[in-house]
């Protein structure tokens, strides 16, 4: 019994310690995204070709960014995912496939991927949401 308290002992040491990365990612809640994308629309003919990217507002936590890739459309929270929302977290289009916040440490991420970039304030990546092809140029957009 005593090596069984020892080792949960280490156990909970070792784990106790602070990570500052992981909890830094924590400052998004989970919006209820229901999202239907018609790419024969002018306000998303973009996403028709693979490379471009469209906001949408009123979405996710600060809008949403829609990327087109060679294969489909992805789809990311617009709001940093390293700062507590405020007024220059929302991530602006800076081109290239790169988003950027508008705060001090201005934390850049790829919309190709979701990662972040050396030099961002921590290492969290982009919030994902889901994308169904529903067929004819439309996407679910959910999360």
């Amino acid at each position: 019994m005593k090596k069984l308290l020892i080792i949960l002992s280490l156990i909970l040491v070792s784990c106790s310690g602070d990570d500052n990365n992981a909890t830094n990612c924590n400052f998004l809640f989970d919006a209820g995204v229901n999202l239907t994308v018609n790419t024969n629309l002018p306000q998303f003919n973009q996403l028709q070709s693979p490379g471009n990217g469209v906001y949408v507002a009123n979405q996710g936590n600060s809008g949403i960014w829609l990327w087109s890739s060679s294969v489909t459309i992805l789809a990311w929270d617009a709001a940093d995912p390293s700062r507590p929302p405020s007024a220059c977290s929302t991530l602006v289009d800076i081109g290239g496939g790169i988003v950027e916040s508008g705060c001090e440490d201005a934390n850049q991420y790829s919309l190709f991927t979701g990662q972040g970039f050396d030099g961002n304030s921590s290492i969290c990546t982009l919030k994902p949401y889901r994308v169904d092809d529903l067929g004819n140029g439309q996407f679910l957009v959910t999360n």
